[in-house]
């Protein structure tokens, strides 16, 4: 792995930046710090997988507590939502950060990510539709569990798995977007810890520094977007987020 010696702020501009535009559009969508920031650390600064997940996930630790204040702050949290959910997600975090540092887990990756496409099209078709429904979903702890999981194994994943599908069990935008960035403060607990037993502290570089500046300065500006954006914008800027990020990602795995 790399070293990383940054002796001017110049050079930890960059990072900043990147956390910041990344925790901007997690907190106001409810998904992307972990793949924007582990595709940075993976694919340009060739930072084995499990090292940057560990990373991105120690940031994320203090990002989400900032972002999951904000929307508590602003009422964007169902709790009977997040106590359905944050158990399962700790548990699938726990097993996925495991997974990762003991075997290849990017084999599947690919697979999901084509799915989260799909996804993200039916998302942004309801959108254009008009009318949304809002219901409660019934799916609730299988899929914290399925999205822990991914999100440790595959560096992020909580935000485009669960509030896409909560999303299209008819959960409120809003709601779903606030509660799933809170919950996630816990599931990034729980996945650095486990990082740390299975790997140490060598993850922990300076590189992460800027990504937490920046992060910490946006995750505040997540809640209060959340809270004014209608649900059809909204639902559809989280489409057209996650077939993008998906789409990449493919094109990623299939251009090594």
């Amino acid at each position: 792995m790399p070293e990383f010696h940054f002796t001017d702020i110049e050079s930890i501009l960059p990072f900043i930046a990147v956390g910041f535009l990344a925790q901007l559009i997690d907190g106001a969508l409810g998904m992307a710090f972990g793949l924007i920031n582990s595709t940075l650390l993976v694919s340009v600064l060739g930072v084995p997988p499990a090292l940057a997940s560990a990373s991105v996930h120690a940031v994320e630790t203090f990002t989400t507590a900032a972002s999951g204040a904000s929307h508590v702050w602003h009422r964007n949290v169902d709790w009977k939502l997040f106590r359905r959910l944050v158990i399962p997600g700790m548990i699938g975090g726990f097993l996925g950060a495991y997974v990762l540092s003991n075997i290849d887990a990017g084999v599947a990756k690919p697979f999901v990510m084509a799915y989260l496409a799909a996804i993200g099209l039916y998302l942004l078709y309801r959108a254009w539709r008009g009318a949304i429904e809002v219901k409660s979903p019934r799916v609730v702890a299988p899929l914290g569990l399925v999205g822990g999981f991914l999100d440790a194994a595959g560096g992020g994943g909580w935000g485009p798995v669960v509030t896409s599908n909560l999303l299209v069990q008819g959960s409120a935008p809003r709601h779903t977007i606030g509660t799933v960035n809170t919950s996630e403060f816990f599931l990034t607990t729980t996945v650095s810890i486990a990082f740390i037993t299975q790997i140490g502290f060598a993850a922990f570089t300076l590189a992460t520094l800027g990504l937490l500046i920046g992060g910490l300065v946006a995750a505040p500006l997540g809640g209060l977007l959340a809270k004014r954006v209608p649900t059809r914008p909204l639902m559809a800027m989280v489409g057209t987020l996650l077939t993008l990020t998906s789409a990449f990602t493919i094109w990623q795995a299939l251009n090594k």
